[in-house]
């Protein structure tokens, strides 16, 4: 059996629907008149409820259920789709998304809140939509006022409703509880004995209800089966009375209560679920993979099945002689290659589209606009790129930021835009696309551009730089990143206090990769996120300095040249190399990392590169390519700028990993120093 907690299984399928509904409720946003977005919401909504019943989340149904019904009322076409509409069912996402995760106490005035907007938005003339608070519901809907003398209800459920879970009599015991219940059972349609299905519900139900019971309570009742189902609710005093059918027979005697299957009971109102959002547990991530990307991963572990065969038979047998030393090396390098496709494989099956990172930001910006009062575009390229899931997740909160300070700063007016003769719509634009081993994730936007003048006296004011000190654009720019930096003239609930831009340099860094931004004034902005594709296993190339060994990231590395006795003596003082007429920089790591050894008579440069810049990396001993499973490192040598992390060689000892973008930072300081003393 599984061990999976059905509730966390629950939990993601419900953050799945929620991001599905949220998605065409934006798209929707753009064309209100959409009968398949608006069926789309709708389905969403409905799956949502009817598994929130399952599971017991019960708040999370009864609440799913308002907004049901309005959006059912649109598909319908009895009310217009409109933008307030839109507006109040995001903001009802995000109050399913707490009931889903659990934090459920506590939140009942935000949801009373949320549906009055709902009504007001639906019209509060509507009586058939019961979606304002029950104090406002009972002003709003004089039909849902108890009826002086009771209620006539007749339903007849769908022929599989006991097949997908619904007990009949269960809805009986609740009628009964509202009040004084006379039950009858309608038999018309009950096929002969040959054709009937015993797996299949014929009976329909007529109960006469009395008591101080509102018309809301009952639909309550059928809330979970309301959509399949053929259900009428009259006031007793207006309906007709009706002669008793030879097909009619009274069922169920009012002193006896109807009889509970007892595990569809427990699955709809047992205490677990309620316990569970008592105390949340953590959801469980989940990776949707392509099923024949399984497919190549069993293929390849059936593979090893067979050589593992091999190997036991060999160990059985014992090696004896050049035949036996050949099919234990025809074993290894078996081995060596299936490791080395696992690995691949594994990798892959951790990729995840960009996609599933830019579909969220759809909900931010079309919010930012309602909260600035501009018009923004946004649109995204390179959906379709992969990465790794791990930086897919710490890439959200940097993004948010930078998107927000775009629509925010960077955006202007649409009376701006119009006087500066731009269109009055501003756009925003997310692409991604992969060179080498890194992953270039690209906002721009199209608004005013970062203001130079503000962006120095900010920094001159802070002391970061001297006053009339010479920098250079790029370094300039990258001012914005420093803690507490915001050239704001006022702070707003979305940007001003300098916080946000130091957030996404820590992220950025921590990933191992590095923030380039250019700006044209009146024309807009760019940031390029460089990011590595992965953050679990890399191709590394092992070399020596000194005694100790490290590892180059094989993805950074362009080329290896030697570096003779005579050409090291020569540049001593420059550390500068002509390769093909361009002068590149080069770091002794000897040096740098102080080893306190001779260099090696045979010297290497390792030429790495990096966001178009070069740099030489002066190595004794190149030792050859090695599959690097990157391990982070300690609490106390975080803070190391030099390397990435660390791994652990065939032989148990430790390797560090060489941060290249550091190394390369480091080289073009190196340079520019240099040519600074002349």
């Amino acid at each position: 059996m599984s061990g999976q907690d059905p509730i966390a299984a629950f939990r993601v399928e419900a953050g799945e629907l929620l991001g599905d509904i949220e998605q065409a409720l934006l798209d929707l946003s753009h064309d209100l008149t959409s009968r398949d977005l608006v069926d789309s919401v709708f389905r969403g909504l409905h799956t949502l409820k009817g598994s929130g019943a399952m599971f017991g989340f019960d708040a999370l149904a009864g609440f799913t259920h308002h907004c049901e019904t309005a959006f059912d009322r649109v598909r319908k076409g009895q009310v217009p789709a409109t933008e307030e509409l839109v507006a109040v069912i995001l903001s009802a996402m995000d109050h399913m998304q707490a009931l889903v995760d659990g934090d459920g106490s506590g939140l009942e005035a935000i949801g009373d809140e949320i549906l009055g907007r709902l009504h007001q938005a639906i019209g509060a003339a509507d009586a058939s939509v019961d979606a304002a608070p029950a104090t406002a519901a009972s002003a709003a809907h004089p039909a849902s006022a108890p009826a002086a003398q009771g209620w006539r209800i007749a339903f007849r459920l769908p022929t599989d409703c006991m097949t997908t879970g619904t007990n009949p009599l269960m809805l009986l015991d609740e009628l009964r509880s509202l009040g004084d219940a006379r039950i009858t059972a309608q038999t018309d349609q009950i096929p002969s004995l040959d054709e009937l299905d015993a797996s299949q519900c014929h009976l329909g139900w007529q109960v006469e209800l009395r008591g101080d019971v509102s018309r809301a309570d009952i639909e309550d009742v059928f809330i979970f089966v309301m959509d399949d189902m053929t259900l009428e609710i009259e006031p007793m005093e207006c309906a007709a009375p009706e002669a008793e059918t030879p097909a009619a027979a009274e069922i169920v005697p009012e002193g006896e209560p109807a009889a509970l299957a007892p595990v569809t009971a427990e699955a709809s109102t047992g205490d677990t679920p309620r316990n569970a959002k008592a105390n949340p547990a953590k959801v469980q991530e989940s990776v949707r993979v392509p099923a024949e990307r399984l497919d190549v991963l069993m293929d390849r572990v059936g593979e090893l099945v067979i050589v593992q065969s091999r190997l036991a038979q060999l160990s059985h047998q014992g090696v004896r002689g050049p035949a036996g030393e050949l099919a234990l090396r025809s074993v290894a390098e078996d081995i060596e290659r299936l490791a080395s496709e696992l690995r691949d494989t594994m990798m892959v099956l951790r990729m995840v589209p960009v996609a599933s990172l830019f579909g969220r930001f759809r909900r931010l910006v079309h919010d930012l606009a309602r909260e600035t009062g501009k018009t923004i575009e946004l649109s995204t390229q390179g959906e379709s790129t992969e990465v790794d899931k791990t930086v897919i997740e710490r890439l959200a909160d940097p993004m948010v930021h930078l998107i927000r300070n775009a629509c925010d700063h960077g955006l202007e007016l649409p009376e701006e835009r119009v006087a500066a003769g731009k269109p009055e719509a501003g756009h925003v634009t997310l692409s991604a696309h992969q060179a080498g081993g890194e992953v270039l994730i690209t906002i721009r936007d199209d608004g005013r551009g970062i203001n130079r003048e503000r962006v120095r006296a900010k920094a001159e004011a802070q002391g970061l730089i001297e006053a009339g000190a010479q920098i250079s654009d790029s370094e300039l720019l990258q001012m914005i990143f420093h803690p507490g930096f915001s050239t704001a003239a006022q702070v707003t609930n979305l940007s001003g206090r300098g916080v946000g831009m130091d957030v996404v340099k820590r992220t950025i860094e921590s990933l191992r990769g590095t923030i380039d931004i250019t700006s044209n004034p009146g024309e807009g902005s760019t940031v390029v996120l460089r990011i590595p594709l992965t953050l679990a296993i890399i191709e590394g190339l092992l070399v020596r300095v000194g005694e100790g060994r490290y590892v180059i990231p094989l993805a950074v590395v362009e080329e290896c040249i030697e570096l003779s006795l005579e050409e090291d003596m020569r540049s001593r003082g420059r550390s500068f190399i002509t390769l093909r007429d361009r002068l590149v920089p080069f770091i002794r790591l000897r040096e740098m990392f102080a080893t306190g050894t001779r260099p090696d008579p045979h010297q290497k440069i390792v030429v790495i590169t990096t966001g178009g810049e070069r740099v030489g990396l002066v190595v004794d001993q190149i030792i050859g390519s090695h599959q690097t499973v990157i391990k982070s490192m300690s609490p106390l040598h975080r803070d190391v700028a030099t390397f990435a992390g660390a791994t652990i060689l065939g032989d148990g000892s430790v390797a560090l990993i060489l941060d290249a973008v550091q190394l390369v930072a480091f080289g073009q300081e190196q340079e520019e120093r240099l040519r600074a003393a002349g």
